[in-house]
């Protein structure tokens, strides 16, 4: 796997409004993906704090290229359940979304997502996920 493939997979698999939140593939390890969310007024509400659902998008998006980079392949999946908990806002900074692949088995995949500033490196968001693999 290579940051090329895995950045390429977002034009591929993933909606126009996904790809308008300007991921940015970081980096990869064996379990997990580093994406970037760019700061965007457009994402943004009242005092340049990035919307929840933004965060949500980046959160689901990272998880699925760290099930790419985990088989080494788009693999078709969809969310089954998410949950997440809101630390504090994300405030007129990038953020760093983190993926991380905890089990994929032959029908689940289960991950665990962190949103940290890009500027302070404090968490603002966690996630876990569950994902049906078809």
């Amino acid at each position: 796997m290579d940051i090329l493939t895995l950045q390429s997979a977002l034009p591929t698999y993933f909606a126009p409004w996904v790809q308008a939140l300007d991921l940015q593939v970081e980096s990869f390890a064996a379990d997990s993906v580093l994406l970037r969310l760019p700061h965007s007024d457009q994402l943004s509400r009242t005092g340049g704090m990035v919307c929840g659902q933004a965060m949500m998008a980046a959160a689901d998006t990272a998880m699925v290229l760290a099930l790419i980079n985990h088989f080494g392949e788009f693999r078709p999946c969809t969310t089954v359940q998410m949950n997440s908990s809101f630390l504090k806002p994300l405030s007129k900074q990038d953020g760093l979304v983190e993926a991380r692949v905890i089990r994929a088995g032959k029908s689940l995949a289960f991950g665990e997502i962190d949103i940290r500033g890009a500027h302070d490196g404090k968490s603002v968001c966690r996630a876990s996920v569950t994902y049906a693999l078809l």
